[in-house]
């Protein structure tokens, strides 16, 4: 079976019994047995068995969980397919689902392996590990390679937090500082003999129970208070990167940070605006985000938590310049009603999530130009890609 192409999703794409099939493990031009078919109304999904034409761009995954994991989809790709892959997705779907063409500039990562700042953990019977994708099946790890080596330190010491089913999380910033989250209903032993000297808070079901429930992270001489539940990008290179792409593209008076979380994206631009408004639903982030200006000497960043919508009812302010960074499922009606109505100048749309940007974008396009769209290779080894998106106000 000949692979003819890829989809969003990293699969190679053929036919069979003349519908179409997606094969993972199968990249372009490569002849596949597959195995594993299953049928569904409009489509088959099957698994590649054997390769009897190479693509010379596959490589041999480094992970040895690679296959029964699921969490990395491309590492198997080279890395420079692996960029032209995420580059030709982003400009696909905008073609596809906004009407947009336009040049995509890609910005590659200064690690493919050990980037995660943050990993999410399943706990089984006392072990650690992942889910399988799109199933529940208990994958037991040792060490994940897209996680910074310092998480992996603590995986390969599990024995210093002991609990039998639950969830781990584990944040680490630039100084190897670790902070760790549980949630769990069982009994948690803390092996202090065994602690790790790195870990600076541990939180179980929200309440810290060693040291602190935060640290702190540094970024282009940019210091920034974390709390264990905050937003905040788990790759910390492409984050300077934003910063940099962002301070060359907006600039004015006062500056809206919508879904703002600690408040990272809009102080980035602190010598670019006189005035930055912040908004979060999350009260912890903002608790942060305003710790974060005092402590970047910012005194012109105002912070609010609620809904975006209610919020702006009580701003009486002109803005210059919107960034949105929001979650996955992308903006909300009342946000996107709300962006709509205030028609700043420049809007600044940072998205993890390709088709939700199309979706959004296709309504924006109303009453903004897109200018520029960066895709960021935020996340190394996986089929998804951060997008940064610039738009001027149409004039008329």
């Amino acid at each position: 079976m000949k692979i003819n192409r890829l989809d969003d999703f990293a699969r190679g794409i053929s036919t069979y019994n003349d519908k179409i099939i997606f094969i993972d493990n199968a990249l372009p031009d490569e002849e596949v047995t597959i195995k594993d078919i299953h049928e569904y109304k409009k489509y088959y999904e099957a698994l590649s068995d054997s390769i009897k034409e190479v693509n010379p761009s596959r490589i041999i995954p480094k992970c040895p969980y690679y296959d029964k994991c699921g969490g990395c989809h491309t590492m198997h790709f080279s890395y420079n397919l692996a960029l032209e892959f995420k580059k030709n997705k982003v400009s696909n779907i905008l073609k596809k689902y906004a009407n947009i063409d336009i040049n995509i500039n890609i910005t590659q990562n200064d690690k493919e392996l050990f980037y995660r700042n943050k990993i999410t953990l399943k706990v089984v019977n006392y072990e650690w590990g992942y889910y399988s994708l799109k199933t529940h099946n208990f994958i037991k790890v040792s060490k994940c390679l897209i996680a910074d080596n310092a998480i992996n330190e603590i995986l390969a010491n599990k024995e210093q937090i002991k609990f039998k089913n639950g969830e781990i999380i584990i944040r680490v910033n630039t100084k190897k500082e670790i902070l760790i989250s549980i949630i769990t209903s069982d009994k948690v032993e803390i092996n202090n003999d065994k602690l790790n000297k790195n870990i600076v808070g541990i939180v179980l079901n929200g309440k810290t129970i060693f040291q602190d429930d935060y640290f702190y992270e540094t970024i282009d001489n940019l210091k920034f208070k974390v709390s264990y539940n905050s937003f905040f990008q788990v790759n910390t290179y492409i984050l300077s990167c934003i910063y940099n792409i962002l301070r060359l593209n907006v600039k004015g008076i006062n500056l809206l940070d919508l879904y703002c979380g600690v408040g990272s994206l809009g102080l980035a631009l602190k010598d670019n605006f006189t005035n930055i408004y912040g908004i979060e639903k999350i009260p912890n982030a903002i608790l942060n985000a305003k710790e974060n200006a005092k402590i970047n000497d910012v005194a012109n960043a105002h912070y609010y938590v609620g809904d975006t919508a209610e919020v702006l009812k009580g701003i009486d302010v002109l803005f210059d310049a919107i960034i949105v960074d929001p979650p996955r499922s992308g903006l909300n009606k009342e946000t996107l009603e709300s962006i709509m109505k205030i028609k700043a100048q420049t809007l600044i749309y940072l998205s993890c999530d390709p088709m939700t940007l199309a979706r959004d974008l296709n309504k924006l396009k109303d009453i903004y130009n897109i200018e520029k769209i960066y895709a960021l290779d935020m996340f190394p080894n996986t089929y998804h890609v951060e997008c940064l998106c610039v738009l001027n106000k149409v004039r008329r």
